[in-house]
């Protein structure tokens, strides 16, 4: 009887080599609109975390009716703290033997990953603290094509009630809105306070005199009376006030492994110091 011959065993035949691409896959984040939509007056004027700015506000003068003599008002400056209260960090670490067998730099790749998520996650923690600042806020809405112009509109009107400048106004709405825009009488190129309707350029720029921002981060309550609503944030960037500064950005060596350590502390506050100047709808 006849046997044929084995060329190798089987852990040999069905050997595939792994191999390590150079290249890392691509990782998108979301886009910031905070640095279009507040203001950092008051950034150079923090130095870590429990610091406190005073903001003093013009005081308001009296316009009183002359009949031959007249009374002499004694100013006073209202104040507003901002609070330097928060903080997050980021810590990883890169041994020497991963580093040693890498073909990538490691630890420049992890270090933009760690910037990036941090500007993102005090961005979402802003955009949610802002909510209950405004003056003016609006009631549940269910927006669709038909009427998310109008609700636009509305908020726009609240703010020349309280004499806010036209001047810088934005409107901030999520991916889903601004689909509803572009399906809304937005044609109207008079509402885009251009010449150009955005139905034609595939770009919204703006609505009545709104600047108009995308943004994911934009809150959502997940429970409680407005689960469900993306709370949509418009007025004017003097609204709200916000400071942040890297306390802390180093790498170390490891006591109890042989490789690098890299941390960071971010330290930043938010307030809105101009409730008038600020007006949230609650959308679905």
């Amino acid at each position: 009887m006849a046997f044929g011959h084995s060329t190798g065993t089987t852990s040999e035949v069905n050997f595939i080599p792994e191999i390590f691409s150079k290249l890392l896959q691509a990782k998108f984040y979301a886009q910031s609109v905070l640095p279009a939509i507040s203001n950092t007056d008051y950034q150079g004027e923090i130095s870590g975390q429990g610091d406190k700015v005073t903001i003093r506000t013009v005081p308001a003068v009296t316009i009183g009716d002359y009949a031959g003599s007249i009374s002499t008002q004694e100013l006073t400056t209202a104040k507003v703290e901002l609070l330097i209260d928060k903080a997050k960090y980021y810590s990883f670490e890169v041994q020497d033997i991963l580093k040693a067998q890498s073909n990538i730099d490691l630890l420049e790749a992890a270090s933009g990953d760690a910037a990036e998520g941090m500007r993102v996650a005090v961005e979402t923690d802003v955009l949610s603290g802002v909510v209950t600042g405004a003056t003016t806020i609006g009631s549940q809405t269910t927006i669709t094509a038909s009427n998310v112009l109008t609700s636009i509109l509305s908020m726009s009107t609240a703010l020349d009630n309280l004499n806010i400048p036209e001047e810088g106004r934005f409107i901030v709405v999520s991916p889903e809105f601004v689909s509803l825009l572009k399906q809304s009488e937005l044609r109207q190129a008079y509402l885009t306070g251009d010449d150009t309707s955005p139905l034609r350029n595939g770009k919204v720029g703006m609505v009545d005199r709104f600047t108009v921002y995308q943004s994911n981060m934009l809150y959502t309550p997940g429970s409680g009376a407005d689960s469900g609503y993306t709370h949509v944030v418009a007025g004017h960037p003097k609204a709200i006030s916000f400071a942040s500064q890297f306390t802390n950005t180093e790498t170390i060596r490891m006591e109890t492994k042989f490789g690098d350590a890299v941390r960071g502390l971010q330290v930043y506050g938010s307030k809105v110091v101009v409730p008038d100047a600020l007006c949230i709808g609650k959308w679905t």
